[in-house]
């Protein structure tokens, strides 16, 4: 018997991983599906036109970033449940505007009109009953030194040389939204708690606990 098969994971569950830069959210995606033998859905980072002019010129390219990012997540959003589901995704279509977009707006790296273009868009692509949200979002969690040293040991060279107070800033932001996040369940993990990288085998916890917290969703809702 598989994993999938012994804890109960349905066959057609979107499962997406979410948290700040350096928690290990593509070696979380990669295990979980290698585990459940399920699909990845992975962040094209080396295909974004704009990341480095963004972390060149936040003023500049906030807002250019964040429409490409909405544009290509809701199509890869709409990708997996053509698909039927079975999938691991790698990142939310939630954090850019709940946090991103954000955090530009409040410290005037986004003008105001071009925020609330975007909000707008956000919400009538996403925030309604016709999109497909995740069956579950499992969301990574370190304290600030540990993330920092993460970026610095893992990160691609435009994070390592972004400032420390950038980090410190989405910590914060991170925990302030997903304490509010409401869309779709929630398991919460300390990265503190396992190492997939170290000990591959860990990974039937984590699946042990995405079954558990699927199986009192489906009773919360009957």
């Amino acid at each position: 018997m598989n994993l999938r098969e012994k804890y109960g994971i349905p066959n057609n569950a979107v499962i997406t991983i979410a948290g700040t830069v350096g928690v290990g959210k593509s070696t979380m995606t990669q295990a979980l599906a290698d585990a459940l033998n399920f699909r990845t859905s992975f962040e094209n980072v080396d295909q974004n036109p704009y990341l480095d002019r963004f972390y060149d010129d936040f003023d500049k390219w906030s807002f250019h970033l964040q429409i490409y990012f909405l544009a290509e997540r809701f199509k890869e959003q709409k990708r997996i449940f053509e698909y039927g589901g079975g999938f691991i995704q790698d990142r939310s279509i939630y954090e850019d505007t709940g946090i991103f977009a954000k955090m530009h707006q409040e410290k005037g790296t986004m003008d105001p009109v071009d925020y609330e273009t975007y909000t707008n868009l956000f919400e009538a692509m996403v925030m309604t009953p016709y999109f497909p949200h995740p069956t579950l979002l499992v969301y990574l969690e370190g304290s600030l030194d540990e993330i920092v040293a993460r970026v610095q040991e893992r990160g691609r060279p435009m994070e390592q040389q972004t400032p420390i107070s950038y980090w410190e800033e989405m910590h914060g932001r991170y925990d302030k939204w997903i304490n509010s996040f409401n869309t779709c369940p929630v398991l919460r993990l300390d990265i503190n708690d396992y190492d997939l990288i170290k000990n591959p085998q860990e990974v039937e916890t984590i699946v042990e606990r995405i079954g558990y917290m699927l199986d009192q969703t489906a009773f919360l809702r009957k």
